[in-house]
């Protein structure tokens, strides 16, 4: 082994940042974070709106993965951006800080993952958190490493008439997501701090990394291939990784931590011999142990967009096109203001997409300009316009992440199987006609131009041309989960304290273990299940 630590964690996305600096806290303990990339220095990561300059291309900081061609949605090639950077995802992400629904972690605790109900998680949310705004403060931390502020946005003037318009069209309002109710119409919560040069995300790696790095007992690498873990026998005992050419191996004397994410986590586990047997060999990969589960259960939200055109030029659009985007670049880097000050959506709804469901099934993000396609990857239309991406929480369908090959460097093969459940395509299709409900209130009156997604030549209320429309038009919406499931049945691939199954000295810490997927964005549950879980393996070595 080249070197010798006691906690060895992969990946420094948004639970891996927290568990750099929780395992850290004692002096005593040595801790090395290994990232495949690089470091947060990029300027867009950091101002509110460079969302837009990461997201819609493959680079050195977003993986840009494609899934494989699936008959559920019309044998296409769906883009997956995902972060690979300092903060992994939170680094690149639209910021929306939500929990998710209590009925989401009650329903972990009936499936038998003990001390994962929202009573459980709660005290995590809270202890992450220093929160900024109006809300329930019953329901929020203050002095916590990760700053959230409610939206205050006083420049967009659509965002008000979309929550007047959910109240017109008889849903309610809500003060906060992330307190007392979640259904309703309201301004989100994002992951940004208020500085002294202006607006700034605040990621994982900017709450709980950067802090820390001056620690003797901390140490990062950047820019690394993380090949496979090392075993003795069913005991994980460190780490074999590639740099520059050279191949590396440390040696983790207490826990070796996985947090690689929904699509890493599961790759490595599989190349290290942790798997499916049939799947591993497959690929003539030694079987280390067992676990049918590994790679499995694969969820995702499918989102699909409603959008108009609007009659006023009162829309974000003032700041799209090469040359106002950069003089709203100048002014966010001279003034700290503008409308780069600002993330790309800040507000939204939960709402039931059928008046048979018991709780909130769907959510909306709104956003004042008419975007092309979901990503960005389109571009901007030229004219003023306005747009709610649109999806349903808790699909029923399940996917699984497969290896390309034996070689760690290859991107696995990811088949989402979106939309292969019937009443994920229902649930969908209602959601997407209240949206368009919503838009057509009197509130938007004096916006509402001609609709533009669904096209013209899409009749909405007949089922298949909608349907059709959806699978030939739905993209991800960034929250891939459960490939490590976390439970006690056939597919889980981790116990409640998250230890891998019949391994000793193994964790899989970030949304990969989420045995079902929450009502809502998925970077805040997964940085309360990295402060849960490094308070679990604290316990244990103390």
């Amino acid at each position: 082994m080249d070197r010798n630590f006691d906690y060895i964690i992969i990946g420094a996305g948004s639970a891996g940042c927290v568990m750099a600096n929780r395992l850290s806290e004692n002096e005593k303990d040595t801790v090395l974070i290994l990232e495949a990339g690089g470091k947060d220095k990029n300027f867009f990561i950091h101002m509110p709106s460079g969302y837009s300059q990461i997201v819609p291309t493959k680079s050195n900081l977003n993986y840009g993965y494609e899934t494989e061609p699936e008959p559920t949605t019309n044998n296409r090639k769906l883009y997956w951006p995902r972060g690979r950077v300092w903060g992994g995802s939170s680094s690149i992400n639209a910021m929306v800080y939500i929990r998710g629904n209590s009925y989401d972690y009650d329903l972990w605790r009936q499936q038998g993952n003990t001390g994962w109900s929202y009573e459980d998680v709660l005290p995590y949310f809270k202890k992450a958190e220093s929160f900024q705004g109006e809300g329930d403060e019953e329901f929020h931390g203050f002095d916590g490493p990760l700053s959230v502020k409610k939206s205050s946005r006083k420049d967009d003037l659509l965002l008000d008439v979309f929550l007047e318009a959910g109240e017109q069209a008889g849903f309610p309002l809500t003060d906060d997501f992330n307190g007392k109710e979640q259904e309703g119409f309201s301004r989100y919560e994002h992951t940004m701090k208020d500085t002294r040069l202006g607006p700034r995300r605040w990621s994982s790696a900017k709450a709980y990394l950067h802090p820390v790095l001056k620690r003797k007992n901390l140490s990062t690498e950047t820019n690394v291939q993380v090949n496979k873990i090392i075993f003795e026998g069913k005991k994980a005992v460190g780490v074999e990784y590639s740099k520059n050419g050279q191949i590396f191996t440390c040696k983790s004397n207490k826990e070796v931590v996985i947090s690689a994410g929904a699509i890493n986590s599961p790759q490595i586990l599989m190349n290290s011999g942790i798997g499916d047997a049939q799947e591993l060999n497959k690929h003539g990969i030694n079987v280390v142990h067992e676990l049918k589960g590994v790679g499995k259960n694969l969820q995702d939200h499918y989102g699909v967009l409603n959008s108009f055109y609007s009659t006023q030029p009162v829309t974000l659009h003032r700041s799209a096109g090469l040359l106002n985007t950069g003089l709203s670049g100048m002014k966010y880097l001279f003034f700290g203001t503008g409308d780069a000050a600002y993330p790309p959506t800040s507000a939204g709804a939960f709402f039931k997409s059928s008046p048979d469901k018991d709780i909130p099934d769907t959510q909306l993000h709104f956003t004042s300009i008419q975007t092309p396609d979901l990503h960005g990857r389109e571009g901007i239309d030229k004219n003023h316009g306005f747009t709610a991406v649109i999806y349903i929480c808790r699909p029923q369908s399940r996917g699984h992440i497969a290896l390309k090959s034996s070689n760690p460097s290859d991107e696995p093969l990811m088949y989402p199987n979106y939309l292969s459940e019937e009443q994920d395509m229902i649930d969908t299709r209602n959601a997407l006609r209240e949206t368009r409900r919503v838009f057509l209130q009197k509130a938007f009156d004096p916006y509402r131009g001609d609709q533009t997604k669904p096209g013209k030549d899409i009749d909405v209320d007949d089922d298949a041309q909608l349907d059709d429309w959806i699978r030939q038009t739905g993209e991800t919406l960034y929250h891939p989960v459960g490939t490590c499931k976390m439970g006690d049945d056939d597919l889980a691939v981790v116990n409640t304290n998250l230890q891998v199954h019949g391994i000793q000295g193994l964790r899989v810490v970030d949304a990969s273990i989420m045995p079902t997927l929450i009502g809502g964005n998925t970077n805040a549950p997964t940085i309360m299940i990295a402060e849960k879980a490094a308070d679990s393996i604290r316990q244990l070595h103390t």
